[in-house]
């Protein structure tokens, strides 16, 4: 009492009175529309088109993580669909790529692989040093102007997606690994994967649950590699494919496609808090969508759009 009051960092608790008042609760679930999900963001297109039948802050820019990498990929599956003879070209690996940081298809400096077998690599293990890799090799095909490969991809990159009205993506690395002014959106991605999963290369490559391959050097040794998908959904009938994104700044990501009884559906996932929940919000929201976006007529092995609900 005579050192007065207690002198406190916080402010003090109110009185009980206040504190026990019935707090007014917000109105009951509705029982219509999409489920509740846990990622922030989210988008479902049809798989013909790309057009978004519904989604949830799906024009929200957002980290992409290793979803970059259909870009990637469809950059070199579009120059193979002109010119098959480029999955055979051999991608000697640089430092630069074998020291690019996270995951990794695991190709050393001085190491030399097939396009077709690297692209594996790319898709299934997610490997940053074979997105480096083949942005140095083909860069200079796709930018002749640009005094760098690896800079020409990107460029490349960044008009592939002006060009097929990604318009709220720029990329800045053929990776994903976080980087300024790197963003894209549920409905941009959507329309990119809808894209190359039509590219028999690409389609062949996301739809894989693992692959073996045969790597040289220049030293002249070498040695076998195996990659093993990072997308759980292939173990599950009628998934196949399209690529995870890697936990960071983005959140669990996952870019998937589905057919069921004559129609595909794409669906993006970005932001879920963790590996688990990606899988969970994407099977939940395509069970509503088969429920509720499409009419699957299972007789006439046909289907209709029945809402559009974004």
């Amino acid at each position: 009492k005579a050192l007065g009051p207690l002198v406190m960092s916080e402010e003090p608790a109110p009185e009980p009175a206040v504190v026990n008042v019935e707090v007014a609760k917000e109105p009951a679930d509705s029982l219509a529309g999409p489920p509740f999900v846990a990622c922030k963001a989210w988008a479902i297109a049809d798989g013909e088109s790309g057009d978004v039948l519904a989604g949830f802050n799906e024009d929200e820019q957002r980290d992409p993580a290793s979803t970059t990498k259909i870009m990637t990929a469809f950059l070199v599956t579009s120059l193979a669909e002109k010119d098959p003879s480029v999955l055979d070209e051999i991608v000697t690996f640089s430092e630069n790529a074998d020291k690019t940081s996270g995951s990794t298809a695991d190709v050393k400096a001085g190491e030399m692989v097939s396009v077709a077998e690297l692209l594996y690599g790319l898709l299934l293990r997610s490997g940053n040093d074979a997105s480096v890799a083949l942005a140095e090799h083909f860069g200079k095909r796709l930018t002749p102007e640009s005094s760098v490969s690896y800079d020409g991809f990107i460029a490349a990159m960044n008009r592939k997606a002006a060009e097929i009205g990604m318009n709220s993506t720029h990329f800045a690395n053929p990776h994903g690994l976080p980087a300024e002014g790197h963003q894209t959106t549920a409905r941009d991605l959507a329309r990119l994967a809808t894209l190359a999963f039509k590219q028999p290369e690409f389609r062949r490559r996301v739809g894989t649950a693992q692959h073996g391959a045969t790597v040289d050097s220049v030293s002249g040794y070498r040695r076998n590699v195996v990659w093993k998908t990072t997308n759980q959904l292939l173990k599950t009938e009628g998934y196949d494919g399209i690529k995870t994104g890697t936990p960071g700044a983005a959140g669990c990501c996952l870019v998937s496609t589905a057919h069921r009884d004559g129609r595909r559906l794409v669906m993006v996932v970005l932001g879920a808090p963790s590996t688990e929940s990606r899988y969970v919000d994407t099977r939940n929201l395509y069970r509503w969508a088969w429920n509720n976006l499409v009419k699957i007529n299972s007789d006439a092995g046909d289907s209709q759009p029945q809402a559009k609900a974004n």
